[in-house]
């Protein structure tokens, strides 16, 4: 495999431990829908939360999340309606970003809580 998807595989782990530290339950990981894929759908206070997880060995080309496209920002909006309807859930959905980079003293984690929506992509 690759070094690019060890560390991608990685930071999918280390963002998994983040989420169950902070209070998440996690529902699926890698869940898909034809070709697309959510990397983790958590729950936590009445709120499914799809998130998102990139990483990168460093920041000199921008930020993880920074390449979080709109395209892709769709793409989980349909998976989560999909997702919601066909799970017979009610809750509010809410969409993360979690970015890692990687150091050379190991690695930085940044949260972002509602790191955009529907209501912003289709104004």
């Amino acid at each position: 495999m690759a070094q690019h998807n060890d560390k991608g595989n990685e930071g999918e782990r280390l963002a998994q431990r983040h989420l169950l530290e902070h209070g998440y339950a996690i529902l699926e990981t890698n869940w898909h829908l034809g070709k697309n894929e959510v990397d983790i759908i958590a729950y936590k206070e009445g709120i499914i939360v799809f998130v998102e997880v990139k990483t990168r060995t460093s920041a000199t080309f921008g930020n993880p999340q920074d390449f979080v496209t709109k395209e892709k920002q769709r793409a989980y909006i349909k998976m989560a309606d999909h997702y919601i309807l066909n799970n017979n859930r009610t809750e509010e959905a809410r969409f993360d970003i979690i970015a890692i980079v990687w150091t050379d003293k190991g690695y930085n984690l940044e949260h972002i809580e509602s790191a955009f929506s529907a209501m912003e992509l289709y104004r």
